[in-house]
């Protein structure tokens, strides 16, 4: 890819020093133009350490900047609504880390600012950009497995300690269904293809952690009997899997989230066989990054425009259900 997209990022979190940035250095498609932090220093120094040319003391200056077509939005979960819409109306791309915003509310307004803009939104859920989710959608398309009957997926890890942790903000969007939650619950939306009409959500909500949810368990009706029961959080033993089960076989995927290029197997069960698949290995940020710039240069989209505000819509609604106690009903 000879043209390149111009990246602004705006805040210097740990996943856009630790992942989102060297995937846009090694990528085809893009080239780190600026980095903006709350104060030049963190700025000046990230900057220095990727080699990037302009630093700036504020997310104000980095949007004022012509020389940036795209900005990654790595900020708090409270601020993604207001530097997005921001972000749009300077009529920059944005690729937004999940959960893209606090509601499907916010997500709407989110979306609307980007397309009157004119400008590609992104919500980034890296894995689903990873070779292994389309080799696992041809399987399922295939047959092999017989018909969908429901998915099981878990993402759990232990920080409890670490009391000063963003994701324990209740008002900033913190908890186990806004961090981890929504990758199993993004999942079984991509691979049923359709969208939930009942869910119902079971949490522990911790006084120690501002009351956010620090484990949730839940069962999520899609239409025509398919279900995906899930577990998240974030006191409880480190843990990846998905599972995908049919009528006449299943898919177990280990690491389903996190995968690179050296873990991207995965396992299908049929009869008394076990077929371990070797899927194509690949760098999912580095190919999120190149899937933008597509989308970008060409209008090709791997998701859909409103993709977000379902996505936002189904989590609020796990939260609800766990918060109400009860069953909550989508349709």
């Amino acid at each position: 890819m000879v043209q390149k997209l111009r990246w602004g990022i705006i805040g210097c979190a740990q996943i856009a020093t630790g992942s989102v940035m060297p995937a846009i250095m090694n990528s085809d498609s893009g080239v780190i133009t600026a980095v903006a932090s709350r104060g030049l220093e963190k700025s000046s120094a990230v900057a220095a350490e990727f080699g990037i040319e302009k630093a700036y003391g504020s997310y104000e200056e980095l949007l004022a900047d012509k020389e940036i077509d795209a900005v990654y939005v790595p900020l708090p979960n409270h601020l993604h609504r207001e530097w997005v819409i921001r972000a749009a109306e300077a009529g920059k791309h944005v690729l937004c880390e999940k959960p893209i915003s606090l509601n499907s509310a916010e997500a709407a307004e989110m979306v609307k600012a980007c397309n009157d803009a004119g400008v590609h939104l992104a919500e980034a859920y890296m894995y689903r950009h990873h070779p292994r989710i389309a080799e696992l959608q041809d399987i399922i398309a295939s047959g092999e497995i017989g018909e969908l009957r429901s998915i099981r997926g878990t993402f759990t890890y232990n920080d409890a300690t670490d009391t000063s942790n963003i994701r324990f903000k209740s008002a900033w969007g913190g908890g186990s269904l806004y961090d981890v939650g929504c990758y199993p619950l993004s999942a079984a939306r991509l691979l049923f293809g359709t969208e939930p009409e009942a869910v119902s959500v079971h949490a522990k909500f911790s006084p120690e952690h501002d009351n956010v949810d620090m484990m949730a368990s839940g069962l999520v009706e899609f239409p025509n009997g398919l279900s995906l029961i899930f577990d998240c959080g974030m006191w409880a033993y480190n843990r990846q899997l998905l599972e995908i089960l049919g009528t006449e076989g299943r898919i177990e995927v280990p690491m389903p989230f996190n995968a690179r290029d050296e873990d991207a197997e995965f396992f299908v069960y049929t009869g008394d066989e076990v077929r371990r698949v070797d899927a194509t290995g690949a760098n999912p940020y580095i190919r999120q990054v190149d899937d933008f710039a597509t989308a970008v240069f060409t209008g090709k989209r791997l998701i859909a425009p409103e993709d977000p505000v379902l996505s936002m819509r189904l989590v609020e609604t796990c939260l609800a259900s766990a918060k109400q106690r009860q069953r909550i009903s989508m349709l």
